[in-house]
């Protein structure tokens, strides 16, 4: 019983801080409905390059699986909001609850006897993850490399590669694309990731890049104004917001979050 009993304690520790976090005052709201918004402007020039004959079906088809996956992450994500007076009472007494929850569902449910998944077998997963894409990668780079074919193969590696959590092989197979042709959409994957790393440095000259090929592309545009923004230059981060709002239609979806940005400016 004593076991038990420790075992609840624990676990009620374990939620402490959870209970905190829930009592604390919310987080700005905007960066969820900024990401959908930049992915649907995403999806919207690819139709767009689709009808104007850059992109073929195969390509748009692929091109908006990956917008799509990541439009999903970012509609999954959920925003903080204050809590006060009897909604803090009883998000403080959640944790305890969820504790003795779980506690009793353990003791009726669980199987204390039953050993975790072995680092072995997770090391052999991987392994085969790993595997499978070294099978990939050597496929793509045996094509002949100033083909359309290379190209999609080196974005489809990329995506899976960012997927995977592995930023650098990401970027390196996108930069490999890129060789045999930028476009708006490969300048923006590497700049936007690279600033998800912190390094504006690295994302910089790839929205330069991306907008010399294609100078209307709204989301090159946002991430330009935002390395500034983000680097203290809110005079010229409000000159290009301000420029991109004036282009930006009135229905457009992400309209809305740019005023909102430009708003927030000091």
């Amino acid at each position: 019983m004593m076991l038990w009993i420790l075992l609840a304690l624990l676990a009620l520790t374990a939620l402490l801080p959870l209970g905190y976090a829930l009592l604390k005052p919310g987080a700005a709201r905007g960066r969820r409905e900024a990401d959908m918004a930049l992915y649907r402007a995403q999806l919207a020039e690819l139709d767009r390059d689709r009808e104007v004959g850059r992109l073929n079906e195969a390509e748009h088809r692929a091109a908006t699986l990956e917008v799509q996956r990541r439009l999903i992450a970012a509609a999954d994500r959920t925003e903080a909001a204050p809590t006060t007076g009897r909604g803090a009472v009883m998000l403080l007494a959640l944790p305890g609850l969820l504790a003795v929850a779980g506690l009793g569902l353990y003791l009726l449910r669980g199987t204390p006897g039953m050993p975790s998944a072995p680092y072995t077998l997770r090391a052999e997963a991987q392994a085969r993850d790993d595997q499978i894409m070294a099978l990939m990668r050597a496929r793509v780079a045996a094509l002949d490399q100033g083909t359309e074919q290379a190209r999609r193969g080196w974005i489809l590696l990329g995506n899976a590669e960012r997927g995977r959590g592995r930023a650098d092989a990401a970027i390196e197979a996108w930069e490999r694309a890129a060789t045999i042709r930028l476009d708006a959409n490969i300048a923006g994957d590497i700049a936007e990731l690279e600033l998800e790393r912190g390094n504006a440095a690295a994302a910089e000259p790839w929205i330069t890049r991306g907008l010399a090929a294609e100078a209307a592309d709204p989301r090159l545009r946002f991430l330009a104004g935002l390395i500034d923004a983000e680097g203290g230059r809110a005079a010229e981060a409000r000159a290009k917001w301000q420029a991109l709002l004036t282009d930006t239609p009135a229905d457009a979806p992400w309209r809305a979050m740019l005023e909102r940005r430009l708003s927030d400016l000091p």
